[in-house]
């Protein structure tokens, strides 16, 4: 698989990486043999850098990810998962709890080095803990060996450019920005560049958006956008294509975002997503497709706290809790 380079780390990744959620059954129930099977198979099909997060499955991927991984060697696959968040509302960013966090991972994953350690949703709580606290803390691991590269990762794209001039972040990881829906995340490259910064492009389906199936209850887009990515999606079926396929070429075609994380834990889809990359677009289906999109084209929804929020009405989705 095509790969390139991610920001100023050391590091090449293929333009199509695995996201482990799937693993932790965030999806839908899924039994370890299953897991380890698709991670197998995602690594035969070079998505060799694989990302993770104790948030997801409450430590289940990371402990499925880490028997499918054990029996591999290390150095054929790039590794990183985060620390910050344990679940829906439980955020703790402390030094304290980033070290135990670390060890806990790197004992689920049967590791004794990360590749790289993202702060995870930073945008719920105060940018001081993340500035004076939790990033430093990432220094600290990252001069000790036990990381080889640090960084942040949230939803709003403001987020990032208010804290990456803070920050000496190697990556991010940025998701439900660049796709078929929304590309907004093109008005970040420049900053990404400047700083040398690493771009990781998470959920080039729009976390379901863009699927035949209908969109998930949870999910917080606008009814008119669920809409809208359902006639997209729709449409694709009728030509006898699938707008996953169409979305996940779209996603890593362009040569400035070094990679896309794909997550599922079905073999075929992980096989079938691996495939795609290799054929060529249809451009005729893209241009159909972005028209049908066209009246929703970069419409998000708020994340964390207010100050991130600024195009919203809104005044923070996060509780007092997090916000501290």
């Amino acid at each position: 698989m095509k790969t390139r380079k991610l920001g100023k780390t050391a590091l090449d990744v293929p333009v199509l990486s695995f996201g482990a959620s799937s693993l932790g059954s965030v999806f839908r129930d899924i039994d370890r043999d299953e897991g380890i099977r698709t991670v197998h198979s995602a690594m035969d099909a070079g998505m060799n850098y694989i990302d993770v997060s104790p948030y997801y499955g409450l430590t289940k991927a990371e402990a499925v990810l880490g028997e499918a991984i054990r029996s591999l060697p290390r150095s054929s696959y790039t590794l990183s998962t985060k620390a910050g968040r344990y679940g829906e509302h439980e955020f703790d960013f402390s030094r304290k709890r980033i070290l135990s966090s670390v060890q806990e991972s790197m004992a689920r994953l049967h590791t004794d080095y990360l590749d790289i350690l993202f702060l995870h949703d930073i945008e719920f709580v105060a940018p001081e803990i993340i500035i004076e606290e939790a990033f430093p803390t990432l220094l600290e691991l990252k001069e000790q060996g036990v990381i080889r590269y640090a960084g942040i990762c949230g939803l709003p794209l403001l987020l990032f450019e208010k804290m990456l001039p803070q920050l000496n972040a190697d990556a991010i990881i940025s998701y439900c920005h660049y796709a078929l829906n929304d590309t907004s995340l093109l008005s970040l490259l420049p900053l990404l560049k400047e700083k040398g910064v690493g771009l990781v492009n998470a959920s080039p389906l729009s976390m379901g958006l863009l699927s035949t199936r209908g969109t998930p209850a949870w999910h917080p887009a606008s009814n008119q956008v669920k809409e809208l990515c359902l006639q997209a999606a729709q449409f694709c079926k009728e030509q006898g294509s699938d707008i996953a396929k169409l979305a996940v070429q779209f996603s890593t075609a362009n040569e400035q975002i070094p990679t896309t994380l794909v997550s599922s834990a079905s073999q075929r889809n992980i096989v079938n997503n691996a495939a795609w990359i290799e054929e060529p677009i249809d451009q005729q289906l893209l241009t159909e497709v972005l028209r049908i999109l066209s009246p929703l084209h970069n419409e998000s929804w708020p994340s964390g706290r207010a100050e991130y929020n600024v195009n919203y009405n809104i005044t923070s989705n996060a509780s007092e809790e997090e916000q501290r």
